[in-house]
């Protein structure tokens, strides 16, 4: 059994050090893409305060395709033209929004998110995926957040065997 340990209390640089320690364990000795990608979501959700929705849509065709994640049930197909995730991945940068409602084209999954990140998940500079967060607050990630957050997932793409894609 894996225990993890979170210490809200240190300085968000520190934190995010001490979340990727952990990470680094949590993933260590395996290297099946699905089963990471669960454990990441899990990883996330147990980890950071204040969200309600954290997983992965794969690259299928010019569109997102739900993946694993943690959170209550979401939209299967997202196109690259819309959404805060279609952005992620059409522009292959992280996507930080202060108030999803602010967003002409945000597709509402869940009406209770108000925050979101979406990291890109480039592999040998190709988009394979986008890493997404949602929380119920506004304002809820900050650039010390994205950096920790775009860190957190690059432990994870280099934890992953990415010769096959579903």
């Amino acid at each position: 059994m894996y225990s993890i340990e979170t210490h809200s209390s240190l300085p968000n640089v520190a934190f995010y050090q001490a979340l990727n320690q952990q990470l680094n364990a949590l993933l260590s000795g395996e290297r099946d893409l699905i089963c990471n990608a669960a454990q990441f979501s899990a990883f996330i959700m147990q980890t950071l305060p204040d969200l309600n929705w954290a997983g992965f849509y794969f690259v299928r065709n010019n569109e997102l395709v739900l993946g694993p994640y943690v959170g209550k049930v979401a939209c299967t197909r997202i196109p690259f033209s819309r959404g805060v995730c279609g952005a992620a991945a059409r522009t292959q940068t992280t996507q930080r929004v202060d108030d999803v409602h602010a967003i002409a084209d945000h597709i509402a999954c869940d009406a209770a998110s108000n925050a979101e990140l979406v990291v890109p998940i480039l592999v040998e500079g190709n988009i394979k995926a986008v890493f997404d967060i949602d929380s119920p607050k506004t304002h809820r990630f900050s650039e010390d957040d994205q950096q920790g957050i775009e860190q957190l997932v690059n432990t994870f793409i280099q934890s992953c065997d990415w010769s096959w894609q579903l």
